[in-house]
């Protein structure tokens, strides 16, 4: 169970994925904000902060991977620790993932205790 109440901003294209994930990561303490597309990100991330970001592969108009790159090069979100949504396990897409600045990368579908350990890890809930 998470200790401490963070905020994670939740960007995924598949509204069913959103929901379970929101869901679930609300039942580990957490309040969540869902959105579904990069561009939606960009605008909320002008006005808000978030202490976590979780992001979909395949996001409409800007994928995963292109978001990860912008908002790693933006001083303002630079810091905030980000995970990678996505059905590939290939390791080119991990790779690719970690290189446009995702701290983790976790596949879906997912085994709800991977996702509460990877998000209490970068929430820094866990050693």
């Amino acid at each position: 169970m998470a200790k401490n109440k963070n905020h994670i901003l939740l960007i995924e294209e598949d509204p069913t994925l959103a929901e379970i994930t929101s869901f679930r990561l609300e039942l580990l303490g957490h309040e969540v904000s869902v959105l579904h597309s990069a561009e939606e990100a960009l605008h909320w991330l002008e006005k808000s902060s978030t202490d976590l970001m979780i992001i979909g592969h395949f996001l409409p108009g800007m994928d995963g991977f292109e978001f990860l790159n912008r908002i790693s090069n933006e001083v303002k979100t630079s810091k905030i620790p980000t995970m990678l949504l996505s059905p590939n396990s290939e390791l080119d897409d991990v790779q690719q993932a970690f290189n446009a600045g995702a701290d983790e990368y976790l596949v879906t579908p997912y085994d709800p205790q991977t996702l509460e350990h990877k998000v209490n890890r970068l929430a820094g809930l866990e050693l």
